[in-house]
């Protein structure tokens, strides 16, 4: 059956009827007697305009006809099948980039499978012929944002519901905070009623190297004495920092509860792998792909920079003016330029732990024995989170 509006088409690009006649999408198969293909369907065009204009039934293709030109599964038609399924897909992960984020990120991953859907749905238009916005094609659109709709939504359900992970807000949600670097997400994480220190990180990553210290220091300091033990120590694979092992911290305390992810491979560029649903969920959500990231109460959040500069602590690389030995005798003791360099970013930290364990400085400082001067800043740090 020949394809008149494709007919029409060609005939307004200029195409010749020998041509017309000689596309296989036309679909003109004249007898073999006739000799000039193009001038018989010169005149069947003729006679069915004629009839047209007189009003007369114009020839209706048979059902088998239109289920041919219906069926093909064209880049166009693929292109307008996969983009609403990644553009709803990207749009629920950003929303919520957990739990619907978990099974692939809204960045990148999301991201460059909606650009690459959109690339193959513009080039297939742009080859197309004929008639682009066809009924295959708006059902095959309605088709790609239900399905879109349904991957989403059955992502978010399971990790909810079969994997317990947390719902948690888009980062573009955060809102920043009086502490340097920190910002605040309406989000909670709890171990059984005590607020959760999260710390994603690696030795060889030396801003994780310095920032472990100040770590270290504001869990110290919700630490029974009693049960306080040494943690291991070394040097950053890059650049030689000393730091604190805080994988192989034994953490324990009645107030805080602290879970880490730590690569100690050593190897450059190695992330941590996570150990449940909810250190992967906030690491996918708001660490943006750096380390190191910390996370008090699942609410207060410290990503994308270090909390202590590696190059405040260049003095003591790889051992040099006691190395690790000196830098964890002053952070302990309160004392010396390493000191100096830690208690700023340690101090903020310990005010984000008292506001999230809902205690008062006071009573955290007499229980574990503060300082005057660490009692205070902390305080003075406190009163500026409101």
């Amino acid at each position: 059956m020949v394809d008149w509006e494709r007919v029409e088409l060609l005939r307004s690009k200029g195409w010749d009827w020998e041509r017309i006649a000689a596309d296989p999408k036309v679909g003109f198969h004249p007898d073999r007697s006739v000799h000039e293909p193009g001038r018989a369907l010169r005149g069947l065009y003729h006679r069915q305009r004629s009839r047209t204009l007189r009003g007369e039934p114009a020839a209706v293709p048979s059902k088998k006809a239109s289920e041919e030109r219906e069926r093909p599964w064209g880049l166009a038609r693929i292109g307008i099948l996969l983009t609403p399924i990644f553009g709803v897909w990207f749009v629920a992960a950003e929303l919520a980039p957990s739990p619907v984020g978990l099974v692939l990120p809204a960045l990148p991953w999301l991201a460059l499978a909606l650009a690459v859907a959109a690339f193959v749905l513009l080039f297939g238009l742009w080859r197309a012929t004929g008639a682009r916005w066809t009924k295959p094609m708006r059902s095959t659109l309605v088709i790609g944002v239900v399905l879109g709709l349904v991957i989403s939504g059955l992502i978010g359900i399971g990790g909810l519901v079969i994997f317990g992970c947390p719902y948690l807000p888009s980062a573009a949600s955060a809102t920043s905070t009086s502490g340097p670097g920190w910002t605040e997400v309406h989000a909670t994480w709890q171990d059984g009623g005590r607020p959760v220190v999260y710390f994603y990180a690696a030795t060889w990553c030396p801003f994780c190297s310095a920032s472990s210290w100040a770590l270290w220091k504001a869990l110290l300091s919700f630490e029974p004495s009693s049960s306080r033990a040494t943690p291991g120590m070394m040097y950053s694979a890059e650049d030689a920092i000393p730091e604190v092992v805080m994988s192989e911290y034994p953490y324990s305390s009645t107030v805080i509860a602290f879970q880490v992810a730590e690569d100690t491979s050593g190897a450059v560029g190695t992330f941590p792998a996570t150990t449940n649903c909810y250190q992967q969920a906030y690491a996918n959500a708001y660490a943006g792909g750096a380390i190191p990231f910390l996370a008090v109460n699942g609410q207060y959040l410290h990503a994308g920079t270090s909390l202590v500069s590696p190059s405040s602590l260049s003095a003591y690389v790889n051992g040099a003016n006691g190395g690790y030995g000196n830098v964890s005798h002053s952070v302990l003791f309160e004392t010396g330029p390493a000191w100096q360099a830690v208690q700023g970013p340690a101090w903020w930290l310990m005010a984000y732990m008292v506001k999230s364990a809902g205690g008062t400085t006071s009573s955290y400082a007499s229980q574990f024995g503060w300082s005057s001067a660490t009692q205070n800043a902390v305080q003075s740090d406190l009163s500026q989170l409101g």
